[in-house]
């Protein structure tokens, strides 16, 4: 379960130590890989502790809040009572006391605190995993009009490299910098990778209409993500502005090689985690089979094993991926008018944010992709 021979992502790890990837840093041979949390209340923060407490190859050395410094981090959250992770007291958050305890920092802040706080880190060497949006897009324009929000670091955004491991897997390793993709964008560039790098699409822009369970959201109290408003509910929100539109089509550009836009719709469900995304797309022949079809997906996921491409006729759903990295993926050509529906499902705190942000670091730091990741979904 590694980022695959195709991704070149080179693989350094034993149980015994660590071997670098590259020259910009060596991590102790015999120890973990020391990495550093800062924010830790959120979901994605509660996420990456809970993962972070089964590693087999990192260590959390720091957790960061600053309106729960002091505590400790099984107080915050329960769920980690009895691990080593749960007895760390969370500090504020202080450069260069991360730079003396960590070799890696995941930064699960808000957009906007991350930039500036991403480049101290790696002025004192460090190497940084964002998860928040303030490295995704490359283009400084087109950050500030979909965030509103002045990028102060322009000079790192052709640094960062995008975490889809199945993608970037080559550039991962030994990278000082990542911008983990967004929720919405990894179901979304996983399904229609195939299709766009084989250039089978034809013109019209992809549909994609995607819906997601409330965590996705965030943890702040908001109305609209209240139990009495969220259940027995469902609505969709944000058309045409939501802030990972850009991300998406940045993406997808680059695998087709030319300019593209999407329609991409977000719906809100009545769960907790999830999202599943029903992509529509026009095909340049219409008449293309579709046993065809799903030969370039299994070609292009062959390497892959944390994207599941179902046998024909089956179709994903969000309780077979609950709390894991897999992305499932099923396909459908109606015959009426040529065009290919591709359904894809994630659990979106897992591969849509912290077990994607793991795969990530993994690489970064020389170690298999999957480290800490064998996760099989829960069920019920």
């Amino acid at each position: 379960m590694t980022a695959g021979k195709k991704s070149g992502a080179r693989q350094g790890a034993t149980r015994s130590g660590l071997r670098s990837t590259s020259g910009n840093a060596d991590f102790p041979q015999a120890s973990k890989v020391r990495v550093g949390l800062v924010g830790v209340t959120g979901y994605t923060g509660m996420e990456l502790a809970r993962l972070l407490a089964a590693h087999p190859f990192m260590s959390l050395t720091r957790a960061t809040s600053r309106s729960e410094e002091g505590r400790g981090l099984a107080d915050l959250h329960p769920f980690l009572r009895g691990t080593a992770v749960g007895e760390l007291a969370i500090s504020a958050p202080d450069p260069e006391d991360l730079a003396r305890a960590c070799d890696l920092v995941f930064l699960a802040v808000p957009h906007g605190a991350a930039m500036s706080l991403a480049a101290d880190l790696l002025r004192r060497g460090l190497r940084v995993l964002d998860l928040s949006a303030d490295f995704r897009l490359r283009d400084k324009a087109v950050y500030e009009r979909w965030y509103a929000t002045e990028h102060t670091e322009p000079d790192l955004l052709t640094e960062s490299v995008y975490g889809l491991p199945e993608l970037h897997g080559a550039e991962l390793a030994g990278a000082r910098l990542t911008a983990n993709p967004g929720c919405y964008p990894t179901g979304a560039v996983l399904g229609l990778y195939p299709v766009l790098k084989n250039g089978i699409a034809g013109d019209s822009p992809p549909i994609i209409d995607a819906k997601s369970g409330v965590s996705g959201a965030g943890r702040e109290a908001k109305v609209g993500s209240l139990f009495s408003e969220v259940s027995d509910n469902f609505k969709a929100y944000s058309l045409s502005t939501h802030r990972h539109t850009p991300e998406i089509e940045q993406e997808l550009s680059r695998i087709a090689g030319r300019p593209l836009t999407v329609s991409f719709s977000p719906h809100l469900l009545p769960v907790n985690r999830g999202i599943l995304s029903t992509i529509y797309v026009d095909l340049k022949n219409p008449n293309m089979p579709l046993r065809d079809i799903r030969s370039l997906y299994a070609e292009a996921y062959a390497d892959h094993a944390f994207v599941r491409f179902l046998r024909e006729g089956a179709l994903p759903d969000l309780r077979s991926v609950r709390g894991s990295m897999y992305c499932d993926i099923g396909l459908v050509k109606d015959e009426r008018n040529g065009r290919l529906i591709i359904v894809t499902c994630i659990d979106n705190m897992c591969r849509g944010a912290s077990g994607q942000a793991i795969a990530g670091a993994n690489l970064m730091c020389g170690l298999p992709s999957a480290a800490g990741l064998g996760l099989i979904p829960l069920a019920p």
